[in-house]
């Protein structure tokens, strides 16, 4: 169980919302698309299936090509915008044994501390993932091995392609931008790779917010505790109001 999480302005119920939709629309995605190529595999390429084809005089594709490259994206992208949500609202588990037998104030610096540890970690991984997807956009990397001191000449993989979703038409504007003019067969992977630095930013932004929380005393924590406790409390005030 997270904490209760309320956001206060008009700004931050929005952001919520869309966040939420976006999590919920991912999920929903990726069970529809497994839904139909389980229908298309498993019941129309049956025997049952033939002879449904025979009564509607109809061909049945055996399945979505493209459908698990999809699902396998959508899945990344959950985990990658997940986890910064996950921060937002202290959902990530934790094990505060320990530091429950500190003081508050003591409890509060390790708090901190932790947070600024969580802060250099997402830097890093932000880093890293700018610098694998830079390429793929036709843009270049950071230099540094730790933190980012400049820019360096990176080569441009802008027409690497994905391997089986073919590329909307709606979307051929791109093609003089970032492939010189020519056609793209299949999506470009830096369309679907861009989830990696975009969730990274994500996730470094909310460990800054969390971390200038704990500091100046409006959250506890970066992680939700007692949640056995929690849960038990729920079910009490849900069984009362039953």
């Amino acid at each position: 169980m997270s904490a209760d999480h309320d956001e206060q302005t008009l700004l931050g119920r929005i952001v919520s919302e869309i966040e939420e939709t976006a999590i919920a629309v991912i999920l929903g995605l990726m069970t529809i698309i497994t839904f139909i190529n389980v229908v298309l595999r498993y019941v129309l390429n049956s025997a049952f299936g033939r002879k449904v084809e025979a009564m509607l005089g109809v061909d049945f594709p055996g399945g979505l090509i493209w459908g698990l490259e999809v699902v396998t994206f959508l899945f990344a992208w959950l985990v990658l915008f997940g986890m910064s949500y996950a921060v937002k609202v202290t959902a990530h588990l934790g094990v505060d044994a320990i530091i429950n037998l500190f003081a508050p104030g003591p409890r509060k610096a390790v708090a901190v501390l932790a947070g600024l540890v969580c802060v250099i970690y997402a830097a890093l991984l932000f880093k890293g993932a700018w610098d694998y997807w830079a390429p793929f956009a036709g843009l270049d990397a950071t230099s540094g091995r730790w933190f980012p001191i400049g820019f360096e000449n990176s080569r441009d993989q802008a027409w690497y392609e994905v391997i089986d979703i073919p590329f909307p038409e709606w979307l051929r504007f791109i093609e003089p931008i970032m492939n010189e003019g020519e056609a793209y067969e299949k999506l470009p992977r830096f369309i679907p790779y861009f989830m990696l630095p975009f969730g990274a930013f994500l996730l470094l932004l909310r460990f800054v917010q969390a971390t200038l929380k704990v500091m100046s005393g409006r959250q506890d924590s970066l992680i939700v505790s007692h949640e056995a406790e929690d849960a038990v409390e729920d079910v009490k005030h849900l069984n009362a109001e039953g």
